[in-house]
């Protein structure tokens, strides 16, 4: 009998434990609300190069967040009557407060996170989309106009402002 209350104490405190254990970080959060685009550079001769030296359109999405963001299963569209052109793999993560580079190349034989599509500088809609078909973010032409070499349509400020055509910030805030 005191071998059975020893077990089933046991017992109640690895379940205690194990309860206790489990963090908020393992929590999913939702993309459609942590997850913007942030900033694009749709004319890219030579401000920088993808892992191949190639110099290609490029999409930056950042998370507001402070956790982690799993985005696999999302899509990436330049078209609103396609939004499964390109879907993220899975792994995809974005870190708390950080930022994702796509390259909107066409070559999906390449390592790493290629579109299916190119950017158009004449102006398009860039459409990020949840596993669920639900837009997440959309900057739709003619918001985003035909542009200049060199230039980036971001974000200004960083994450929640209007978009405006700027300097590049690869990877980092536009602030």
């Amino acid at each position: 009998m005191k071998m059975k209350r020893i077990r089933f104490l046991l017992l109640v405190l690895i379940c205690i434990g194990i309860v206790n254990c489990a963090k908020e970080d393992d929590e999913v959060i939702d993309p459609g609300n942590n997850i913007v685009i942030n900033e694009l550079m749709p004319k890219n001769s030579k401000y920088v190069s993808d892992q191949n030296g190639q110099f290609d359109d490029w999409i930056e999405l950042h998370n507001l967040s402070n956790q982690e963001v799993d985005i696999s299963g999302c899509y990436l569209t330049d078209s609103k009557k396609d939004l499964t052109k390109w879907i993220f793999p899975a792994g995809t993560v974005i870190p708390g407060k950080g930022y994702l580079v796509i390259w909107a190349d066409g070559d999906i034989a390449q390592e790493g996170l290629h579109t299916s599509y190119k950017l158009a500088a004449e102006g398009e809609n860039v459409v990020l989309v949840t596993p669920g078909l639900e837009i997440i973010d959309l900057v739709e032409y003619p918001e985003y106009p035909i542009t200049t070499t060199e230039q980036s349509y971001a974000r200004i400020p960083n994450g929640t402002g209007d978009f405006i055509w700027t300097a590049p910030t690869y990877n980092g805030p536009n602030d």
